[in-house]
């Protein structure tokens, strides 16, 4: 019962009060953030109740249901899965909310950014709780839009253009999704995710299946930052306030995995071609986004480009759960655990990036060097997140990327899982390798301006207290997260499987020793190629004279290299000429036909213009004038000849009025007459 109540709550509750706070805003402004903190912590501590009341047990927390939304209703459920999810999305807005009051404090438009923040808090709960896709679609489309303020929320040139770019990939992203749910809908006859499965079971040949699984993971895949559709992150990213970086990186990019998860784990259940296709792009992605994070000179665009590889990391095992098939718990729990990992970890870092930024004003790494060398208690901070996301022992990523990697090496399969594997251990290494080069930039180098350094130095009050608490509770969660792997994130992990459709096998699951030799030998090798990246290729060639140099090349940039001369220029001009040529080519036909086999022949009595009514109409008229001109205008003659005045004068109308019948407004016009008819018939009838 207390699920059915909370649910519509979860997800109202949010939307309900950023309209409340912006109203605020407009006379109390301090008023209004205090509020906004009551509502991202009040909806962190519902969460966190529905968690410890039952459904953080793994059973069902409920279902709620309103019919008559765009035909279909809205269906929200609670499971074990969706109760973890929920109470990490809440969690990390409650401590970005809480940032935001420090981070805002000299911005413009801040009652904008908290109205569109909490309305995204809104929106992120309706597509975790969501039962069916359509519910999931809605509110996925609203969250892209309402997050779109984010990143335009600076309105620099750069912003506008990065959130052109987010809004584009948003929208079409959402409509080939929307394609695939039509499809889905029509081939099986639901879209309810626990019907999913037992439906696509029951289905016969699959091409079309695949064709809408296809469509919906473009959808979702360009929100999670899947290459290539990851063109978004690394330009968004740098541009948006630290606080909604944290939560586009965290809990947005998540959004796209859950609605992954939901394809491959009920329509392409333990499907191995599927899975295939999946791991390959978690491959790229993952291996993509770590050597762009290895190139980038700029603290938060390294940060969006390790979003970008982690995605790829957990994309590895959603692809490895196909493969493996029913033996898949490695893999579903490593994605999880991944998942998780990968919020809190971007939590903590682009918190610690949002405080740089108040002070330095900067993200450039040679501008922050030697930013944090004196601010101990800020060391810890982005160490701890730095040590986690890096995969090293006695870190939660340490324990997900070990499950992930087991998995792969569960699978076996010949020389092309080892180059996956040789790939996920580089990917990882490199993950070492550019976080290392941001922590040594950041508190072990000095800057090469000595005043600048000196500033640095000096800075005592770098962040009030409730910012301090945002950043110092999001490491202690992170940090024991990972300390007690068995007793919390085994856990957590089992709460996945029934999302998932794992089978559960207990004697597999305690044969996972993680500080076993076999398991670190994976983290060391990972830890090696690391040291060799940063000490050879960062080290020795991406710097020059003591600086880091920018030496990735810019036409290397895909969406300035294919989707922007493809989507603007090629695909509007191919349209363009196809359509002229559709536009032409029948009343090409015609006139040929009406000059060679079907050419006119003249009849015996065919009039040279109008019809027999204009000739009747015209000659009455020329009596009338000759008339006239005998009897009293004799002064003042006319000589009009009205045939030909009367036939050009229909002629024209009727030309006019064939142009009326075309035009767009006729048809509206129409339209608007036949809808009042019928509704008046249906009224009346």
């Amino acid at each position: 019962m207390y699920g059915t109540i909370l649910l519509p709550v979860l997800v109202f509750y949010p939307f309900a009060g950023a309209l409340i706070a912006a109203g605020i805003g407009r006379k109390q402004e301090r008023v209004r953030d205090y509020f906004a903190d009551f509502i991202a912590v009040s909806e962190f501590l519902l969460t966190l109740y529905l968690f410890l009341t039952g459904a953080g047990s793994g059973v069902s927390g409920g279902d709620w249901y309103l019919p008559e939304i765009c035909g279909l209703g809205l269906h929200f459920t609670m499971d074990g899965f969706r109760a973890l999810y929920g109470m990490v999305a809440a969690f990390m807005w409650m401590m970005t909310t809480i940032l935001s009051r420090e981070y805002f404090s000299h911005h413009d438009n801040r009652n904008r950014f908290y109205l569109f923040l909490l309305a995204t808090l809104g929106a992120t709960m309706g597509v975790f709780l969501s039962a069916d896709l359509f519910t999931t679609f809605i509110f996925f489309e609203i969250m892209s839009f309402t997050s779109y303020v984010w990143v335009a929320q600076e309105e620099t040139a750069d912003a506008l253009k990065a959130a052109s770019t987010y809004l584009a990939v948003a929208v079409i992203g959402g409509l080939v999704m929307l394609m695939g749910i039509f499809l889905l809908y029509y081939e099986l006859g639901t879209v309810e995710m626990s019907e999913l499965s037992a439906a696509a079971r029951a289905y016969g040949d699959k091409s079309l299946l695949y064709a809408a699984g296809l469509c919906l993971f473009v959808g979702f895949g360009a929100k999670a930052g899947a290459f290539p559709l990851h063109i978004w992150l690394p330009k968004a990213h740098p541009v948006a306030p630290a606080p909604a970086s944290a939560l586009l990186s965290g809990i947005l990019t998540k959004s796209g995995v859950f609605g992954i998860l939901v394809v491959s784990s009920q329509i392409f259940l333990h499907d191995a071609d599927w899975g295939g296709l999946v791991l390959g792009i978690g491959v790229l992605t993952m291996f993509v986004g770590a050597m762009l994070a290895v190139f980038s000179i700029d603290l938060k665009r390294t940060l969006a480009c390790s979003s970008m590889s982690q995605i790829g990391f957990i994309l590895v095992g959603v692809g490895m759960q196909g493969l493996l098939g029913e033996e898949n718990l490695l893999a579903v729990h490593g994605t999880l655990l991944h998942m998780v990992n990968h919020s809190l970890i971007k939590l903590v870092l682009f918190m610690a990036a949002g405080v740089v930024f108040m002070n330095a004003h900067a993200l450039d790494l040679n501008r922050i060097r030697g930013y944090g060398r004196k601010k101990t208690l800020f060391q810890l901070i982005f160490l701890t997140g730095a040590l986690a996301i890096s995969g090293i022992p006695l870190f939660g990523g340490y324990i997900s990327k070990t499950l992930l990697h087991e998995s792969i090496v569960e699978y076996g399969g010949g020389s092309l899982m080892k180059a996956v594997e040789v790939i996920f251990l580089v990917s990882g290494g490199m993950t070492a390798a550019y976080m290392t080069k941001l922590f040594v930039a950041v508190f072990v180098e000095k800057n090469e301006d000595a005043d600048r350094q000196k500033q640095y130095d000096g800075e005592t009050h770098y962040m009030n207290k409730e910012s301090g608490f945002a950043l110092t509770a999001g490491a202690l969660v992170l940090l024991i997260w990972g300390l007690f792997p068995h007793r919390i994130m085994d856990r957590a992990a089992v709460l996945g499987e029934q999302f998932m459709n794992a089978a559960y096998f207990e004697a597999e699951q305690e044969t996972v020793a993680y500080f076993s030799l076999a398991n670190l030998q994976g983290a060391l090798i990972s830890i090696a190629i690391g040291a060799l990246i940063y000490f050879v290729i960062i080290r020795k060639l991406l710097m020059r004279e003591g600086r880091y140099i920018d030496a990735w090349p810019k036409w290397l940039d895909l969406e300035s290299l294919l989707y922007r001369p493809v989507l603007l220029g090629f695909l509007p001009t191919v349209c363009a000429i196809a359509c002229r040529i559709c536009d032409s080519i029948v009343d090409i036909i015609v006139v040929t036909l009406r000059r060679t086999l079907y050419k006119d022949s003249p009849l015996p009595h065919e009039r040279s213009e109008g019809n027999a009514v204009t000739d009747l109409f015209g000659r009455l008229m020329n009596l009338c004038q000759s008339l006239r001109n005998h009897l009293w205008g004799r002064k003042k003659q006319t000589h009009k000849d009205f045939v030909h005045i009367t036939a050009a004068g229909v002629e024209e109308f009727r030309e006019s009025f064939m142009i009326i019948q075309r035009s767009l407004s006729f048809g509206l016009l129409m339209f608007g007459i036949g809808l009042a008819l019928t509704l008046i018939y249906i009224i009346l009838w």
